[in-house]
């Protein structure tokens, strides 16, 4: 049949769905190539979305506010608005990418969940799970605690087993019994992601976009995020996350770390110097401070206590900004995927993290010294809780540092462009921008 389908983009290697948020086109009107045909939100941006040929915009099938996965249908164009055109028969003769799954429209807020739609374990407290997906989850043999769920009040929908069971397909051995989720996107020069404390790659999600367009870009999932593994253990140690990024690198790699993240970077190269060319420290830290340790202190017990939601709000002014805080559309846009972010990480995943982030704290700070690769360091400048960034810059032989004044902790989500921007310059460079003054 006639008609050309408008599907629900994936922009980025995190994106798994997005929310249509407006048609500035109407139905019936003809769009060129290049024009904004609609706005998405994905987890932490919108994003204005154009056609990619001229056409007729002939019938909308997601509404605004409606969420949807990557290659859903969400509208058909024609070449002209005379052309025969059925929108049932078109859509359903429509066929998702291979891998796309459906995501229904979230409940409104508030709205009660019926008998008839979950199934409440008998323990106290624990959150509602659809028939359908415990009896996939059984029948797969996988543990609904490791699953996180998109349904209403928490809720576990068959939906999240699917794509859980698709992520542990994805997964790379590092020792016995232990496998990593790895998300890969683009082709040339491998640049690796490691995301930091209580994180998973969505925080780089408004990053990788621009690195993908010229390099390999591999996001690593430490162990008890994701889907990658989660062994029972009191600690997971620093070096043992460092040697799971080494095993995994196919040879010399460019380490992108934020926070933890760039502490493991900085062990890798510490351990395996041959498998790094380059590093990008953001926002790291090398000493554990006195606030640093109590507020993930505090995020370990209230994650165990406080809903998705409410933890993203306790978690966002230690996060950003002022200026992202003031700002209401992009702070609520921000919590949206803040609230789907923490839900990756378990808390017993938060406890061995910190307990192996404390244990490291200190052991490297007189090694700085005799690092030797090409090192770019990017400092917030109202970041509360890695303060010490440009020290460690000054600590590295011939590093360059990049300060975001008014930026806090989360400086990939927070200033993604400016990020991009002296990242790639590094990268192209093999060596990092001039140093600033002051």
């Amino acid at each position: 049949m006639a008609g050309i389908a408008v599907v629900m983009p994936r922009l980025g290697m995190t994106m798994e769905e997005g929310t249509v948020l407006e048609w500035p086109v109407a139905v019936g009107a003809r769009v060129e190539k290049g024009a904004v045909l609609l706005v998405i939100e994905t987890e932490k941006a919108e994003t204005e979305i154009e056609a990619v040929v001229a056409g007729t915009l002939r019938h909308v099938y997601a509404e605004s506010g409606t969420t949807l996965a990557c290659g859903a249908l969400l509208a058909a164009l024609t070449e002209n608005p005379e052309e025969a055109f059925d929108a049932d028969a078109f859509s359903g003769s429509y066929l998702p990418p291979e891998g796309a799954r459906s995501v229904a429209s979230p409940a409104p807020a508030g709205r009660p969940v019926t008998q008839a739609e979950v199934a409440v374990s008998d323990a106290p407290g624990r959150r509602p799970v659809a028939p359908a997906a415990r009896a996939l989850a059984r029948k797969l043999g996988l543990v609904l605690d490791r699953i996180a769920g998109t349904g209403p009040n928490g809720r576990l929908i068959r939906s999240d087993v699917e794509a859980y069971a698709a992520a542990r397909e994805r997964l790379v051995s590092v020792e016995d019994g232990v496998g990593l989720e790895l998300l890969r996107e683009g082709a040339g020069d491998p640049v690796v992601l490691l995301p930091g404390f209580g994180s998973d790659l969505s925080s780089f999600a408004l990053l990788t976009p621009f690195v993908s367009g010229r390099f390999e870009t591999i996001g690593i999932h430490p162990r008890g995020v994701g889907s990658s593994d989660a062994p029972a253990a009191d600690v997971y140690p620093l070096d043992q996350a460092a040697a799971d990024a080494a095993a995994v690198l196919s040879g010399p790699s460019h380490l992108v770390g934020a926070s933890l993240g760039a502490a493991v970077a900085l062990e890798v190269a510490f351990r395996t110097p041959e498998r790094v060319r380059s590093l990008t420290l953001i926002t790291p830290f090398v000493e554990v401070s006195a606030r640093l340790a109590a507020f993930t202190k505090s995020w370990c017990q209230l994650a165990a206590e406080l809903s998705p939601e409410h933890m993203a709000s306790f978690l966002a002014p230690w996060l950003f900004g002022e200026a992202l805080l003031a700002d209401d559309a992009a702070c609520s846009r921000t919590l949206r995927g803040l609230t789907r972010a923490v839900l990756r990480v378990s808390p017993a995943t938060l406890e061995r993290s910190r307990a192996g982030m404390l244990a490291w704290s200190g052991s490297r700070t007189g090694d700085l010294a005799r690092l030797s690769v090409p090192t770019l360091v990017l400092a917030a400048g109202a970041d509360l809780l890695t303060p010490d960034a440009e020290r460690i810059a000054a600590a590295i032989p011939g590093a360059a540092l990049e300060v975001f004044p008014d930026c806090g902790h989360a400086l990939a989500i927070e200033a993604a462009d400016g990020v991009a921007r002296c990242l790639l310059a590094h990268l192209a460079a093999g060596r990092a921008p001039a140093r600033r003054p002051g």
